[in-house]
């Protein structure tokens, strides 16, 4: 018995269904799981945009208010018993980069920090948590201030989870120990990037 094929218009509807079924289910897998990555958000900070006189130092000919952000996490990932917050300048002359800010043994059950939070005078940060020293040479945030005319500068700020609940380490530890001890218990983190030039 000779077998019976679809016509070519059903073979190519039937084509056609399929495409459009495996376009949707691919359209829609990258925000499902972008929906649950672990993320940073800011009200005073935006992703790749200049950051205003509020976030920039003051002192080393600079003049602003040096407040840090805002910030805000979601979707913390398993696990976590504790967070970091660091924020860093990759494109300072250094040959290492410039620490802004480093704070670390946050607990588990925080979710964001109110503006201003790393001044160590304004009493913002959660109980237990450590200022850690910047390479201006103190403690709490130091705001953006690159040399002038040496163009755009990047400000990394970054919100760490940890596997550990707190970090053993001295509050006159170096930021790039405290960076050390980061890297060496961290499961995730999740970044914003700002900008600054003088």
């Amino acid at each position: 018995m000779k077998s019976v094929t679809p016509n070519t218009p059903v073979k190519q509807l039937f084509a056609a269904f399929a495409l459009m079924g495996a376009t949707a289910l691919s359209a829609t897998l990258p925000t499902a799981v972008l929906a649950d990555t672990f993320s940073l958000h800011s009200s005073d900070i935006q992703q790749g945009k200049p950051l205003t006189d509020k976030h920039v130092f003051n002192g080393f000919g600079c003049s602003g208010a040096n407040q840090s952000p805002q910030l805000e996490w979601k979707n913390v990932p398993a696990g976590t018993r504790s967070f970091a917050i660091t924020a860093y300048d990759p494109d300072a002359p250094t040959g290492s980069g410039w620490w802004h800010w480093v704070a670390y043994n946050l607990p588990a059950n925080a979710t964001s920090l109110a503006s201003n939070a790393g001044s160590p005078e304004a009493g913002l940060m959660p109980t237990g948590a450590v200022q850690g020293r910047t390479d201006f040479g103190s403690t709490g945030f130091g705001g953006a201030c690159p040399p002038v005319g040496h163009g755009l500068h990047r400000y990394q700020f970054t919100v760490h989870a940890l596997k550990v609940e707190k970090l053993d380490l001295d509050p006159n530890a170096s930021a790039a120990m405290v960076g050390f001890m980061i890297n060496a218990n961290r499961l995730e983190k999740a970044s914003i990037e700002a900008t600054y030039q003088r």
